[in-house]
Parts: C-alpha cells; structure tokens; sequence
C-alpha cells in the first residue's frame, strides 16, 4: 500500500491533477516529424511525440496519432510510406509551425523545403540533418482492454533509406549525435527539452568478474 507522499490514481478514473501528467512522466520523448504524400500528391507534415526506435534488425519505428484520424494517417493507410525527420533547436520553431490544424500546406507555411525521397514518394525536410525513409509494417487503430475502439492509431514501419549530413560523421566514420542540438517533448501544454553536450555521461555496461 502506497503511503500519503504518493499521488496514486486509476486513469480511467481521471488523474486529479491541472494537466495530465503521463506524457511527462515518460519523457522526454523524441519527435517523429513525419512527412507524407496523399494519393492525390497533396504533402503533409506534421510531428508525433509518442514516438521511438524499437528495433535494430530490421529498423523499425513506432509512432501513434492521438485524437482524431489525422491526414498522415490517411496518407500512411493508403500510400504505406512516410519519412521521418529530425527535429534539431533550429527547427524546433518551424516543427511547431507543422503541427497547425488548419487545412494548410505544411512545407509552405513554416518555410520549409521538401525534398523527395530516393526510396519512397513521401517528402523529407530538406533542411532536416536527419531523415528516413519509411515503409509501413501495420497501421492499427487502438483498442482497451474492454475491446473499445480509442481514437490513437499506431503505426509501426521499416527505414529502409537513411540520409545523415556528413559533418555529423567524424573521421573516424563514426555518427556523432552530441553534434546535434536535438529536440525533445517534455509533456505539459508546450514543454521541451533540448539535448546537448555538457548534460551527457557514460556508463559501461557491467561485466561479471
């Protein structure tokens, strides 16, 4: 049993909070900045913070749209591509210009270039230092534990194409990711976090003996 200096609550029930706390409880998290072509040929852009990497062989990515059936969904469903694209300190301003609800070019409105992919038709930012190209494995919507349909749908892709900018490859032919001013969603109504080098430690992994 929990004792008072704990705040405990069932989330179907409600949190009793001012915000829900989940998404930052479980963060900060990295931003899939997804880039879609509809059938039509129509771009989209738009960024997903319950986003990862989940494996190595193949490389797979998950991420999930929350609230209403949103174009990239529409897109993802009918074309079984997308790209997904890093979002650094630099972009993160036009990233949020992205996630507009209006019926709006994407690319247009937060002055950014897209870029077709080699591999799929879906664009990339081309300003992005970091894009992959994506082909889908299974696009479902959720459903709990009482077999309810929830308006989240996930979706889960191979990279089969990666573009890295060379200067984020040292001599040594190794990526460098504290090169990067990465962008990461920190829950909250508008909480994000930045990553940079003076905030990085190791930690071997442990060896018996």
């Amino acid at each position: 049993m929990r004792t008072q200096r704990f705040h405990s609550y069932t989330p179907a029930e409600g949190h009793g909070l001012a915000h829900d706390p989940l998404n930052a409880i479980v963060g900060p998290r990295p931003i899939a900045w997804v880039g879609t072509r509809s059938v039509s040929g129509i771009l989209n852009l738009a960024p997903f913070s319950f986003f990862n990497l989940f494996s190595y062989e193949p490389p797979v990515l998950i991420f999930s749209a929350v609230g209403s059936k949103k174009d990239t969904i529409v897109n993802v469903q009918e074309t079984g591509e997308f790209t997904w694209n890093i979002v650094t300190r630099e972009l993160a301003e036009q990233m949020n210009l992205s996630c507009i609800e209006e019926p709006v070019d994407e690319f247009a409105f937060a002055k950014l270039s897209p870029l077709t992919g080699e591999v799929v038709a879906a664009p990339c930012v081309a300003e992005s230092p970091i894009s992959m190209e994506c082909k889908v494995l299974s696009c479902e919507q959720l459903r709990d534990l009482d077999g309810v349909l929830r308006p989240t749908w996930v979706v889960m892709a191979q990279v089969v194409r990666v573009h890295i900018e060379h200067e984020l490859i040292d001599e040594a032919g190794v990526f460098q990711a504290k090169r990067l001013r990465r962008v990461l969603r920190a829950g909250g109504p508008a909480d994000y976090y930045e990553i940079t080098e003076d905030t990085l430690f190791r930690m071997p992994r442990p060896r018996r003996g």
